[in-house]
């Protein structure tokens, strides 16, 4: 098995993909505010393929522009490189599907902080596949962020959420195994063929792989949706939907900058998104006026404390 060499150019400051992945957090954690809002009272798969279309649609004119030889941002790529850009769409668009109908059903305040748990097992696959290496730092940031997880699911036994045996909570974290394996494929994706990846540009890999969820996404909504869209909950629109897709758009956009930076560490630029709960827990505590916030927020601590120590041992 070939292995990535992840930590060896210093050609670039390693604090700037850090800087990046804490502005995707940031930009992450509304981005959940925003879908939580869409997705109450309201149908999950038609707020979700709007989601994608408007994404894509953010990308479409420099996707046509590029082709028609306009401006020069977006390279053509092969029958391989759409390959893989396709199978990077289809495992995103099934963990968003787990992800939507989870977080609909579950408190904000509950999956944002399973969300931040979600680079452990990407951390894993980092140490398998390619062969990163964490220091001592890094490895207290892992560990206070599994230790949250045992810690969120005593909060959540007190409003009635048994993690074993609640479907919601199995969606999450199903959608957060669906995650970390994106997250995994990214850097294969980004990484240099020196290093052993694909060495797609970013652009590329963001804007095609919109458009192919949103080609998917329409096909389930006409296929499958809409005939039998009487029988389940009906659809409302609301302008959250539209800041949805703003803020995701964004916070890629800032995610795939910092892998592409030479020496990004998959296993830290994931672990550091997930600081978006901070985001997400503020506006569920205050907006959305969730339950039991003491225990959680106890919780959320030593979410934010393996954050702190992630990016004192990535600087």
């Amino acid at each position: 098995m070939r292995r990535f060499n992840l930590g060896a150019s210093r050609r670039f400051n390693p604090s700037m993909w850090i800087l990046l992945a804490f502005t995707s957090a940031c930009l992450l954690g509304f981005y959940d505010v925003f879908k939580k809002k869409s997705l109450a009272d309201n149908a999950v798969l038609p707020v979700l393929m709007i989601n994608t279309v408007v994404c894509a649609l953010f990308f479409l004119p420099i996707i046509i522009g590029s082709a028609a030889g306009w401006m020069n941002v977006i390279p053509a790529g092969d029958v391989r490189a759409h390959g893989l850009v396709l199978l990077k769409s289809v495992i995103v668009l099934s963990s968003w599907v787990c992800g939507y109908y989870a977080m609909k059903h579950l408190p904000l305040t509950i999956v944002g902080p399973i969300n931040a748990t979600r680079p452990v097992m990407t951390l894993v696959g980092a140490l398998l596949i390619y062969g990163e290496n964490l220091n001592g730092w890094q490895w207290a940031g892992v560990t206070l962020a599994i230790f949250s997880f045992f810690l969120l699911s005593r909060s959540g036994r007190k409003e009635g959420i048994r993690f074993a045996h609640d479907k919601w909570i199995i969606l999450l974290v199903l959608a957060a195994v669906l995650g970390a394996a994106s997250g995994l494929y990214d850097k294969y994706l980004m990484a240099s063929a020196a290093e052993g990846g694909a060495e797609l540009n970013r652009y590329f890999v963001q804007g095609w792989y919109n458009l192919y969820q949103a080609l998917m996404m329409s096909a389930v909504i006409l296929f499958i949706w809409y005939p039998k869209r009487k029988q389940g909950t009906p659809f409302q629109w609301r302008w959250s939907i539209v800041l949805i897709s703003v803020f995701l758009t964004a916070a890629d956009m800032a995610y795939f900058y910092a892998l592409s930076c030479p020496g990004a560490m998959i296993a830290v630029v994931s672990m550091v998104r997930r600081g978006s709960v901070i985001v997400s827990f503020l506006f569920g505590a205050m907006v959305f006026k969730e339950k039991n916030l003491r225990s959680k927020a106890i919780d959320l601590f030593f979410v934010l404390l393996g954050m702190a120590c992630l990016f004192i041992g990535s600087r």
